[in-house]
């Protein structure tokens, strides 16, 4: 923790040691008592009267807050009914590019506010540059497939930031286009795009260092283990630049989450679940929040690392309270389906993994076969590692027929991340039927087919990362010194978790390297200094500290 404290002391310091003297023309939003979203000066050609209250819908745009910043448009309608870039805004809502396509009700939407806009008076080439820009992602969505499109929105956001140089809402517009592009395409490993969204974001940052989608698209630009360090100074500033946001209250636990940085990930979310509670008690009486959701699988992965079980289960004894929401939405299907999940298989509670099902029974899984197939993975797991391969074949096969779905869907990220389950499960259930070496070949393709993939922007990470997968088999086959290397691994892409912790220092106790074990077992005890378990695996750590 020393390191971080540091870290925060330095960066904190160079992010807002010029914050007093911003340009007079930037404006702290407020609408309830007390909002705080950031600073946005967006310029526009409509009345005066709705500066602030356009700036204030962009800023809520930019934490994401799609729900809100569409009715802050609407609002700004209602002052001034000319404003055609509040149909552009009212567009932009619609479109959530580092979530999921969007709906035909939300295409639909925001064909129409942009039908409405290009019949009337635009009053700049610039805003009209905005306006043909996002036309671009909508043109034709009945005909073209949504990966293009983004392309195309991409290469028109380029045209505005070079027509537009000194225009920093087309910088930071021109970079998020980057990040949805990536997000949208195969994953390229060199981090191209995002690096150059990066590159743009940071050279706007010093003038406007409260701009709340700056510090929120530098995050995004660094959501990975190896670019991850980078994002740390806006990862501490992003809350501070948008607290009203539960979304931004957040976001920095994507960075902690990548470092390994548990307490930190912890508080977080609390603060997020807590801001998005209040929120949606205003907005959708009645109703949970998919933003709470979000926090809370967020706060379920980092409570399991640190043996915080309990605290582990009543998060999930509040989702299970959760029957209706705010919105359906990807991050509400992927929580509700990946916490309970977690807390079976990171616990190594293999049977109440095989009973795993899916609630609430009145959402709409059906829209979601990711969110279903990581239930199904978790059985089949749990069902595998429990003896009974037939019924774990069963859900394989459930798998697979999830993959073809997704395939026919033609989504570009996800039949992946389920081959790789399905491999997964295969491997286990051969190891529940004694094919040794086969089990091995279908782990081993799982976990290179993990790492030639990256986590998508709504998940914390992998359910149970596959190559510390591999290490758990390779040690059940007692082949120490090859499960050593592969729980290596997987820590230096997933740092400080406790199955990979434990993992590699059973590993070199079994291999006879006593120092090594005892350096991996004292980084776990120390991870789980507030463990509320009596997990075996620790019991075990401090007995061999102990006698070591």
């Amino acid at each position: 923790m020393k390191r971080l404290h540091l870290l925060t002391t330095t960066t904190f310091f160079v992010f807002f040691v010029s914050v007093t003297a911003r340009a007079q023309d930037d404006h702290q939003h407020h609408h309830d008592a007390g909002e705080k979203i950031g600073k946005v000066n967006f310029r526009t050609s409509c009345s005066p009267r709705v500066g602030n209250q356009f700036n204030r819908a962009a800023a809520l745009l930019h934490s994401f807050g799609y729900e809100q910043a569409g009715k802050a448009f609407t609002e700004v309608l209602t002052t001034d009914p000319g404003c055609a870039m509040a149909y552009w805004g009212i567009a932009m809502t619609q479109n959530h590019p580092l979530w999921a396509p969007p709906t035909p009700a939300e295409l639909k939407k925001a064909s129409a506010a942009l039908e409405k806009a290009k019949s009337m008076n635009v009053g700049t080439e610039r805003e009209r540059d905005y306006l043909a820009a996002i036309d671009a992602f909508y043109k034709d969505y009945d005909k073209v497939d949504h990966a293009t499109r983004t392309m195309a929105y991409e290469k028109a956001m380029e045209q505005v930031f070079a027509r537009y140089p000194d225009d920093l809402e087309g910088a930071v517009f021109y970079a998020l286009s980057m990040l949805g592009t990536a997000s949208s395409r195969p994953v390229d490993k060199t981090f191209s795009k995002q690096k150059r969204a990066a590159e743009i974001l940071n050279s706007v940052l010093k003038k406007q260092p409260e701009h709340p989608g700056i510090a929120h698209y530098i995050i995004h630009s660094y959501d990975f283990p190896e670019l991850a360090s980078m994002a740390l100074p806006a990862a501490l500033s992003y809350s501070k630049i948008a607290p009203s946001s539960p979304h931004a209250l957040h976001m920095p636990s994507h960075i902690f989450t990548r470092l390994g940085l548990w307490p930190e990930s912890i508080q977080s979310n609390l603060t997020s679940a807590d801001a998005a509670r209040r929120l949606v008690a205003k907005t959708h009486p009645g109703a949970g929040s998919f933003d709470q959701l979000h926090a809370m699988d967020y706060l379920m992965y980092a409570y399991l690392q640190g043996a915080q079980d309990r605290k582990a289960q009543q998060v999930l004894d509040e989702m299970k309270t959760m029957d209706k929401l705010d919105d359906y939405v990807i991050a509400a299907a992927y929580s509700f389906a990946a916490a309970p999940a977690r807390y079976a298989l990171e616990r190594g509670r293999w049977a109440d993994a095989a009973r795993l099902t899916l609630y609430p029974a009145s959402f709409p899984w059906n829209r979601f076969p990711h969110a279903e197939a990581i239930a199904i993975f978790s059985r089949a797991i749990g069902s595998a590692r429990s003896g009974d391969a037939a019924s774990a074949r069963k859900d394989a096969e459930r798998l697979e027929a999830l993959r073809q779905k997704l395939i026919a869907s033609k989504d570009p990220y996800w039949p992946t991340q389920v081959e790789i389950q399905k491999l997964a499960a295969e491997a286990w259930i051969a190891r529940a039927e004694s094919r040794n070496e086969d089990a091995v070949r279908s782990m081993r393709a799982a976990a290179e087919l993990e790492d030639s993939t990256d986590k998508h922007p709504v998940t914390p990470g992998a359910v149970l990362p596959a190559r510390e997968l591999l290490g758990d088999l390779l040690l059940e086959l007692a082949r120490p010194a090859e499960a050593l290397k592969e729980y290596e691994a997987s820590l230096r892409t997933s740092p400080n978790r406790f199955g990979g912790l434990y993992g590699a220092g059973r590993a070199a106790e079994m291999a006879k390297d006593r120092k090594k074990a005892r350096e991996f077992y004292l980084k776990l005890a120390a991870i789980c200094a507030k463990a509320d378990s009596d997990r075996p695996e620790l019991a075990h750590a401090k007995k061999f500290i102990a006698a070591n």
